[in-house]
């Protein structure tokens, strides 16, 4: 006899539907994404990763994370994304107005000598935030690609947030769909107002990791080898401690360009 259905296997089944949409609807966009980035890594460039609020997460889903490796870059600004306390000090409100806060982004550029080879993605699951879209505006000024991953559904049905009329997606070079529905949550119950069930970080972290894998693989086809940080949680596993110094060492060389 089936199992009755429950709230949590329904927020399962559904987010399992997602994701199975995003292999037959994203594998060429992902693979696409994959060559952008191992090309520019194999030629000595960075692929920084950007998100606000809840998409940080995202940003170090790919690095730092056991099995990742240099050439990636967590781009994370802590005013827009450390507000665990939500009130008071580092409050929610505070991150969530500076999302809107049009110029921020620009300012946070300002503090890095991009590389000709450098590239990004910016994850966002509305895509209409002045400070992503601004920061996909300044990204492209300065000749690099940019990658976004996002709810083309949640994109694409909301007004613009930017004074410019533009949304992630009509700046991006490449969009990666997360699949997710206007407003993330995938589950209604009776009783409550808003939904709940939030889908985005199964389906980003999916995207994420399929993308770092790919672009290992085609790293590797050119001849590439990735300094992998492997799991640091063996104790008096000698090995392991050695890759992960060899992995700060790859890091901090890789970061070269930026500060010159």
């Amino acid at each position: 006899m089936a199992p009755m259905s429950t709230p949590a296997l329904t927020y399962f089944d559904r987010v399992t539907a997602l994701l199975e949409q995003i292999r037959r609807t994203e594998l060429a966009a992902i693979e696409a994404a994959a060559e952008l980035c191992a090309s520019r890594i194999a030629a000595g460039g960075l692929v920084f990763l950007f998100g606000a609020g809840h998409s940080r997460m995202l940003c170090e889903e790919m690095i730092p994370r056991q099995g990742c490796f240099p050439g990636f870059v967590p781009l994370v600004e802590l005013a827009l994304s450390n507000h665990a306390a939500i009130v008071g000090a580092n409050s929610l409100r505070a991150a969530l107005h500076l999302e809107k806060y049009e110029g921020y982004a620009f300012e946070i550029l300002k503090s890095f000598r991009f590389g000709p080879q450098d590239a990004f993605i910016i994850i966002s699951t509305s895509g209409i935030r002045p400070v992503v879209v601004e920061m996909a505006m300044g990204v492209r000024e300065r000749g690099l690609p940019v990658i976004a991953i996002v709810s083309r559904r949640h994109c694409e049905q909301s007004a613009p947030a930017h004074s410019s009329g533009k949304k992630l997606i009509d700046v991006a070079d490449l969009v990666i769909d997360n699949a997710c529905p206007p407003g993330d949550c995938v589950l209604e119950l009776e009783g409550l107002e808003w939904p709940t069930g939030p889908a985005s970080t199964v389906t980003g972290a999916m995207i994420i990791n399929m993308l770092r894998c790919e672009t290992a693989a085609r790293l590797l086809a050119r001849g590439i080898q990735p300094v992998v940080l492997p799991s640091h949680q063996a104790p008096g596993n000698t090995a392991a401690q050695e890759q992960l110094e060899r992995f700060y060492e790859a890091y901090r060389r890789s970061l070269a360009h930026l500060y010159l």
